[in-house]
């Protein structure tokens, strides 16, 4: 496994190649946007014309894609990865997509002899530029056994889930929870703000009971009550994200009224000028709408 295939070099799959590299692999890259080739070739990495190129002469292909549509094409699609890819190879989706289309792209790699392994990850772009992302991992046990070395690149805590399409099962059912909390915890400062409190005295008091979240407590304070909105997960990210685990969660049959209404705010502020924006977003969608702005104090 001297040379990794790394396919998708954005703000996640960019510093992911990037350390695997650092631990002494060869990278060939493909991506569409220039700018990304060039960082990557810029720290080392080899460059692929083509994703039939992407494929040759390495045994393990990594995917990071924005979407199950983008991963069947990618790989499936004319010239795409599973005609230039040898039988015994590896495709490791590393994508946050429905576990019905990593099931499908398994099968039919399977059918050419080619196995497939599904690791999404959790947490923010600092973490995959330090290589502390959390890893959710479905496959064959021996196969994730075989690839666990390229994964150990890029996280620092890794979950085996089960099958193909369990590591997809766990991150969708992660990032709806975290998203519900995130629109919940927006919409009680907006509205904590807008009735006279103080962030301070909210933090202080919410510290001390079952509101405190992880939302409140990292997410919100590093971007959105920073007043910095800047892209580290897109809110049309998220909103495809709680789209798809809304989907999961009705094909099992289980009822989601609660997460149905934090896609909803999703989905307003993807329609609403945000979409390219950090998912903490919605806080400033609620703050536009109010006519308050929830900040710290200066020198608190």
């Amino acid at each position: 496994m001297d040379m990794i295939g790394f396919l998708g070099l954005g703000t996640m799959g960019g510093p992911m190649a990037r350390n695997i590299l650092r631990k002494g692999y060869r990278v060939k890259g493909f991506d569409l946007n220039p700018a990304a080739m060039e960082a990557h070739v810029a720290a080392g990495g080899e460059a692929a014309t083509s994703l039939a190129g992407l494929a040759e002469g390495c045994d393990v292909v990594v995917t990071m894609l924005p979407d199950g549509p983008d991963v069947e094409r990618a790989v499936l699609g004319e010239g795409g990865l599973a005609h230039a890819m040898r039988p015994g190879t590896v495709l490791i989706d590393m994508s946050t997509i429905d576990p019905a289309v990593t099931r499908r792209v398994g099968q039919a790699l399977a059918d050419k002899g080619i196995a497939m392994v599904d690791s999404p990850v959790g947490k923010t772009q600092d973490h995959a530029i330090a290589g502390t992302l959390t890893l959710m991992v479905g496959g064959d046990p021996a196969v994730v056994e075989r690839v666990r070395p390229i994964l150990d690149c890029m996280g620092s805590d890794f979950f085996y889930c089960g099958g193909l399409g369990m590591g997809e099962a766990l991150k969708l059912t992660n990032n709806f929870l975290a998203a519900t909390i995130l629109s919940a915890t927006s919409e009680a400062l907006v509205m904590g703000t807008k009735a006279g409190l103080s962030l301070e005295l909210m933090t202080e008091v919410m510290r001390t009971t079952m509101a405190w979240n992880n939302q409140f407590a990292v997410a919100l304070p590093k971007k959105g009550l920073a007043g910095d909105f800047s892209p580290g997960f897109m809110v049309k990210l998220g909103e495809k994200d709680q789209r798809l685990a809304i989907g999961m969660a009705k094909a099992l049959g289980v009822e989601t009224p609660v997460g149905a209404a934090a896609h909803a705010v999703l989905a307003e502020a993807k329609t609403t000028g945000f979409a390219d924006l950090d998912v903490t977003s919605v806080l400033r969608l609620r703050e536009e709408q109010a006519g308050v702005t929830v900040r710290a104090k200066k020198g608190v």
